[in-house]
């Protein structure tokens, strides 16, 4: 299978990782990627804040190269360039007079009629996950990690539509599908800072470090992402972000790419870890050993004749440290409710004027965040029912009042 490739500019020097795993996950799904010939910069924020005939000439112009070469989707793996090719196809499309204009500025005939894809949509939708697990040959079991989809990914819908603006999945079932475990957090689609972390880094910074330390809460063990300039903050800035707040981090941030191709037999130097400002070969390392400890503490068909006493004190140790994890877990899912009510409101309940209740419902309310915050972690069912039943109590309560 051909498929037209865009790696942007990032490829070639902050994110070489990424177009190292990209081409050899690629490689192991059986995907001749197709570079596009002489293809300029997508123009990222600078041109979309300047010009907008600027901003949609920059892309439209690759978007006519594939076109020119009988290419109708092209593979965009950075998220701010997938973001302005897609845009700018359906701007384009909606819009007959830009299209003209645009066609006008590039010197090229212009149809629209390519579909730029994210890394993720392309795994999840295009290849699937039945492919991914099959070529699976060195499961990352033992790994636990944070989905991190940032804002471009997902966001806006109308542009984007493959996933969940507030709680998506894709890349989480990608990861699952390596054999390694995700948490849920509520940071998953929270802005890092993006280049507030070199214009205002005291701003920046902060962004950063909840991210982290929200997954890290979560009971995340290294991050997963698929932008690279997400990956920059994350990785590169996390030295300074400790220094700042005086505190350990020393959490691994992986392209999802990297952990494909890795669990399909690459080595983590095949594809640039070793680059990464945070240590993250160690931790990959370590999962083998993690993966054995796990299986043997797997229960285990027992005689009947064989039964043994169990250790209390043992059974006492592991539940405190069960309850340890599960409270730093529930306590970042109130620090979400908390900065982002309304997004975590509406992971409950779809319904947008319901989830304006369920905001004003526990808004001061703390029992009410704390008990929909622990069910979230434990029974994400048992929480949205908890939360309709709330806004059903508080429409009651008000229709009684309005009657009396």
């Amino acid at each position: 299978m051909k498929l037209a490739y865009y790696p942007g500019c990032s490829s070639e020097g902050s994110a070489i990782e990424y177009d190292l795993s990209t081409k050899k996950t690629a490689r192991m799904l059986e995907i001749d990627l197709q570079e596009l010939e002489d293809w300029n910069c997508c123009g990222a924020t600078s041109a979309h804040n300047t010009n907008k005939l600027l901003a949609g000439s920059l892309p439209a112009r690759n978007l006519a190269i594939a076109e020119q070469n009988g290419m109708d989707t092209i593979l965009a793996p950075c998220a701010a360039c997938y973001n302005r090719l897609h845009s700018t196809e359906l701007a384009a499309r909606k819009d007959n007079a830009l299209r003209e204009k645009i066609q006008e500025v590039i010197d090229m005939d212009f149809k629209a009629l390519t579909t730029t894809i994210s890394v993720l949509e392309w795994l999840d939708n295009k290849v699937g996950i039945d492919k991914i697990k099959a070529k699976v040959s060195n499961p990352l079991k033992g790994m636990k990690a944070a989905c991190y989809y940032g804002c471009l990914l997902v966001r806006p819908a109308e542009h984007t539509g493959f996933d969940d603006t507030e709680d998506p999945q894709s890349m989480d079932r990608i990861v699952r599908a390596l054999g390694a475990q995700t948490v849920d957090w509520p940071y998953k689609v929270e802005c890092c800072g993006a280049a507030l972390a070199t214009s205002r880094p005291e701003i920046g910074a902060k962004m950063i470090y909840e991210v982290i330390a929200n997954a890290k809460a979560a009971g995340a063990e290294c991050l997963v992402t698929a932008c690279p300039l997400c990956m920059l903050n994350l990785d590169m800035r996390q030295a300074g972000t400790e220094k700042m707040f005086k505190e350990k981090l020393n959490l691994p941030v992986y392209y999802v790419t990297e952990l494909v191709a890795i669990a399909g037999g690459a080595s983590p130097a095949e594809v640039g870890v070793g680059k990464h400002f945070v240590e993250a070969i160690s931790y990959l390392q370590s999962l083998p050993a993690r993966a054995a400890e796990m299986e043997a503490a797997e229960p285990r068909p027992v005689k009947k004749a064989a039964k043994a006493e169990p250790d209390d004190s043992d059974g006492e140790a592991v539940a405190s440290e069960d309850a340890e994890a599960l409270q730093k877990k529930i306590d970042a899912m109130i620090k979400g409710f908390n900065k982002n009510p309304d997004k975590m409101a509406a992971r409950l309940i779809e319904d947008e004027e319901r989830a304006k209740v369920l905001v004003e419902v526990i808004s001061g309310d703390e029992k009410k965040t704390a008990r929909l915050a622990e069910l979230m972690v434990t029974d994400k069912e048992k929480a949205t029912k908890a939360a309709e039943a709330f806004v059903t109590g508080e429409l009651k309560k008000r229709e009684k009042e309005s009657k009396g």
